[in-house]
Order: structure tokens, then C-alpha cells, then sequence
């Protein structure tokens, strides 16, 4: 074959997506579906940094859109990102139990599968003034008057949420009579933990720990099945609630691109998650890599979609 002809034949199939190139280096677009200074704008920035060290991206444009549990920021994802093959949308546990609770119009399974990056369990968290002091007291307040413990966590049906929902349930408490205040994100359920504003906050522990360790919010117990390495906190199994549960996130890009986009798209977020600063956002936030693609992922959310369903079922939620 002529080399001529050998060119054209390769540029054809490039075009036709048979030949799995390699990602030029592009502006990428992250999508973050939270208010700024929660775990979705962290991971996505920890991220967004990583996929530059990587070279995958010459520079990365981020836009925070929160509301719904991530549907507010997906909706807007689902409609201005179709066919974008440099957009990335963070998404994780949270966002299902919200499409599971909120039935939105729009859903992460719209958007084609990238990979899981991490996973996380839920730290409760006192203000240092509160008169409570241990789980303990928080359970036994809820025992006397569920109403008069207030629960801030993230939007209806996150992790932080079904896990309430859960230990209401495994203490003996109507789950429907929690009294749950939803947060659009993490800064947003800092201010009313630290404002005194509720009685525990939950989230992720890197959402806290700065907090923690500056004496402003004590920590009681984390969802965790075993002490996590540097949380000298106890679990809530170690204090006799047979509850432990996990937060993922990970990323989905946008409808409509093609098998050699997303294979390339995966390949650049993975290659990302090999990287020093990726490596040093692990440390510093005490998140658990779970790195998961392909149908490996696709096969995974499938499940957490029926796991999730089932477990708010029994917890009294849907």
C-alpha cells in the first residue's frame, strides 16, 4: 500500500473510532454539582489538577452548580454538555440516593460512565459547645424527642442522610420522624455546625478536620466498619450501633460521545490518578482510593442503584 493511501486509511479510521488515539492535551470543562467547599469541589479541583500534571488537559475550567443532591448541576450538564468529549461531571453516592428520593427529570445514567476515584465514610461532628458531648448523649436526646435533635448533613438522600436514617432505625427510633437538615454543601453545613445552628453534623471527615483539629467541632463516632489510619475517632460499631456505611465519588462524562472519546476520556483520568498531586490529595484529605472503569463501573452503579433503593426502603425514607 501506497503511503499516501496508508495515511488515509488511518485517518479514516481514526474518524470512525476504530483506532483508540491518544488524548491531546485540551481545555477540559468539570461540572461540579455542590456549592463550593464541599467533597464534590474538592475531589473535582484535586482532579482538575491532577489531569494537568497528567498533560491530559492544558488548562481546566470549573463551574459549581449545587441544589438536588447534583440534579440542579446535572440537568444544566445533561443539556450543554451533549457530545462534549472534554467535559466531566462529578457525581458519587449522593447523587443516586437524590435521583432515588427526588425523581428528577434528569438522570447521571444520561451521561456515559468515566470511573470511581474515591471512597470516604461519614464522620459526626459536635459544635465545641455543645452541651453533648458523645454519641451517646446524641442517641439518647433522640430517644426522648427525635425533633429536638437536629441532623445537618447533605441534600435528601446523600450518604449522610440514609446513614441517620439507618442508626434512627437500628436504635429503635421512627426514621421518619429524624429531624434532617439538608445542605446544598459542605461549606453551607459547616457555617451551621460551626453557627450552632444544629445538633450533629456528618460528612466526610476532610470536610471537618480542619475544624476538629482547631478545637471547634468535636468528633463522635465515624460510619466507618474499623478505626481509619490517622482518625483517632471510634465508629459507631465500636459504640454498640450496628451501622457502617460508604461514600464514593467519581466521575461520568457527558451524553452522546463515542466509544474511542470515552476510552480516551478514562484513560486520561486514570493516568491522572497515577500523579504526585493526586497522590498528595489523598493523604491530605484521608480519602481511600477505589479507582473503577469500564464495565467494571457501569456494573457497579447499576448495583448502588438497587443497594440504595433497598436499604432507604427498610430505613423508613422512601
Amino acid at each position: 500500500m501506497r503511503r499516501d493511501a496508508f495515511l488515509k486509511t488511518l485517518a479514516a479510521l481514526a474518524a470512525a473510532g476504530a483506532l483508540p488515539a491518544a488524548r491531546a492535551a485540551t481545555n477540559m470543562k468539570m461540572m461540579i454539582p455542590a456549592n463550593p467547599g464541599g467533597g464534590w469541589d474538592s475531589t473535582g479541583r484535586a482532579l482538575g489538577k491532577a489531569l494537568q500534571e497528567a498533560g491530559a488537559a492544558s488548562a481546566m475550567t470549573y463551574e459549581n452548580k449545587g441544589g438536588a443532591a447534583g440534579a440542579i448541576g446535572l440537568a444544566q450538564f445533561v443539556n450543554a454538555a451533549k457530545g462534549d468529549p472534554n467535559a466531566l461531571i462529578m457525581m458519587g453516592q449522593v447523587m443516586i440516593g437524590g435521583i432515588i428520593t427526588g425523581k428528577p427529570p434528569v438522570s447521571i445514567t444520561q451521561c456515559t460512565p468515566i470511573a470511581r476515584l474515591t471512597s470516604e465514610y461519614s464522620a459526626f461532628v459536635l459544635p465545641a459547645q455543645s452541651p453533648l458531648k458523645t454519641m451517646k448523649d446524641v442517641i439518647e436526646q433522640m430517644k426522648k424527642d427525635p425533633a429536638s435533635v437536629k441532623w445537618g448533613g447533605g441534600s435528601r438522600g446523600s450518604t449522610e442522610h440514609v446513614t441517620i436514617a439507618m442508626i434512627a432505625r437500628e436504635v429503635g427510633v421512627d426514621a421518619t420522624k429524624i429531624n434532617y437538615v439538608p445542605f446544598r454543601g459542605g461549606g453551607e453545613a459547616v457555617a451551621a455546625i460551626l453557627g450552632n445552628n444544629v445538633t450533629v453534623g456528618a460528612s466526610g471527615y476532610s470536610e471537618f478536620q480542619q475544624y476538629i483539629e482547631s478545637g471547634k467541632m468535636r468528633a463522635i463516632a465515624m460510619a466507618s466498619p474499623a478505626r481509619q489510619k490517622g482518625i483517632d475517632v471510634p465508629t459507631l460499631k465500636e459504640q454498640g450501633i450496628n451501622v457502617e456505611l460508604g461514600n464514593w465519588r467519581g466521575v461520568y462524562g457527558a451524553p452522546g460521545i463515542n466509544d474511542a472519546q470515552r476510552k480516551a476520556l478514562t484513560d486520561a483520568v486514570l493516568k491522572a490518578l497515577k500523579t504526585k498531586s493526586w497522590t498528595e490529595a489523598l493523604a491530605k484529605n484521608n480519602w481511600t482510593a477505589a479507582p473503577m472503569s469500564g464495565k467494571e463501573f457501569d456494573d457497579f452503579v447499576d448495583r448502588e442503584f438497587a443497594t440504595l433503593r433497598a436499604t432507604m426502603v427498610k430505613a423508613g425514607m422512601i
